[in-house]
């Protein structure tokens, strides 16, 4: 089973997962490879979900920083 990269974007994992469900849709998988496939699921899922979050995190630093932050003087 290949391991699925935390450097993998959310686009690309996203992707995965939705050719992912595609194949598990079409029903003409055996039972351990479903199996298989839907561990793939669950990691392509918490891989996406830890890069939202972790992009939430930086907006929120972003937000708060420039709440602190001077003006520039452009005078």
């Amino acid at each position: 089973m290949a391991r699925i990269s935390k450097k993998t974007g959310l686009e690309d994992s996203l992707h995965s997962l939705e050719e992912l469900v595609e194949r598990m849709e079409e029903g003409d998988l055996p039972l351990e490879a479903s199996l298989v496939e839907f561990e793939k699921g669950i990691k392509l899922i918490q891989n996406s979900q830890k890069l939202l979050n972790d992009a939430e995190q930086k907006v929120q630093i972003l937000l708060e920083n420039s709440k602190t932050a001077k003006p520039a003087d452009f005078s």
